[in-house]
């Protein structure tokens, strides 16, 4: 038989643009089938219901594969015996953004670091640290934070300083563990745990002390599958800083926290929507073994925005 279906792992995926948008590009990939089958967990999920979400796709015939949104690190930590195998950023970062199938086995990728960087370099120019000696401050170290500062690492003008916030310990740990294990110099990165009473009165005053051009990510997942934003409105924008918000739907607080201080602080503000073209784009082609050149990237973004 078959598998022709493609799923999606996620917290409230009947509410995601993909729902729309996934027909349409089914049509235009030619792909055996439109539907795409939602897997929701809530963010409290146990590891039963993890390991029986990825036992359902490894088992069904139909089933091709599925994208991982919110769930990738617990997804991995929770059923990661489930796969045959992974590739090395899921290794590395602990985390499955793809689920594949290939010849019988169940196949792990991370996705996010190249996703990440493709929405990052379609955002801003590959000298642009270089010359504007700009820092980064990525507020939230889980899946989608830790790929910003991997592929940070990275580049060619990889900026010199790059702060990652956290509420608990053990996620900036992890995040430096996987750092280690890439072999990336850990001196590059400050790993800065919040103040618990006042989180985000302390993420203010280092998002204010980052210096112009500075690159202020909200990578916490509040302001879509959690509410409010990791800033208080009172929040300084360092001048000609870009804000970069990487959800693109939801109450979507901090976009509007930056919005409202764009004109008086010279900002650039970007949303979440590139990050969601090439995060779907590039497992739609891992789970359907297509390729996935910039071109036909380009057209499924143009088909996306008429149902946008």
């Amino acid at each position: 038989m078959l598998a022709s279906r493609m799923g999606f792992v996620g917290v409230d995926t009947r509410h995601s643009s993909i729902m729309k948008v996934f027909p349409l590009w089914a049509d235009a990939l030619g792909l055996p089938s439109r539907e795409l089958r939602s897997f929701d967990l809530s963010l409290d999920a146990t590891s039963e219901q993890y390991r029986a979400v990825v036992s359902v796709i490894r088992d069904d015939p139909k089933q091709a594969g599925a994208l991982v949104t919110t769930h990738k690190m617990r997804v991995y930590e929770a059923a990661h015996d489930l796969f045959d195998s992974f590739d090395r950023f899921a290794l590395a970062c602990g985390e499955v953004s793809s689920i594949s199938k290939d010849d019988g086995q169940l196949l792990g990728h991370a996705k996010d670091p190249i996703t990440v960087g493709l929405a990052l370099d379609a955002i801003i120019p590959e000298t642009y640290f270089a010359t504007t000696g700009a820092s980064v401050v990525c507020l939230g170290s889980g899946g989608s934070g830790t790929a910003l500062t991997w592929h940070l690492a990275h580049r060619a003008d990889r900026p010199e300083r790059v702060v990652i916030t956290a509420l608990r310990r053990s996620r900036l740990d992890r995040t430096r563990k996987i750092h280690e294990r890439g072999g990336l110099n850990t001196d590059q990165f400050e790993y800065r745990l919040l103040d618990a009473q006042s989180p985000a009165e302390d993420a203010d005053h280092i998002v204010t002390k980052a210096g112009e051009y500075a690159l202020i990510v909200n990578a916490t997942g509040m302001g879509k599958d959690r509410p409010g934003s990791p800033l208080t409105d009172s929040v300084v924008f360092p001048r000609h800083a870009i804000a970069w918000e990487f959800n693109y739907r939801g109450a979507l607080e901090f976009l509007h926290q930056a919005e409202a201080a764009q004109s008086r602080r010279e900002l650039t503000v970007v949303n979440g929507w590139e990050y969601f073209i090439q995060g779907w784009s590039q497992v739609i082609a891992e789970v359907f073994h297509i390729p996935m050149p910039p071109e036909r990237v380009a057209e499924l973004s143009r088909i996306a925005s008429t149902v946008r």
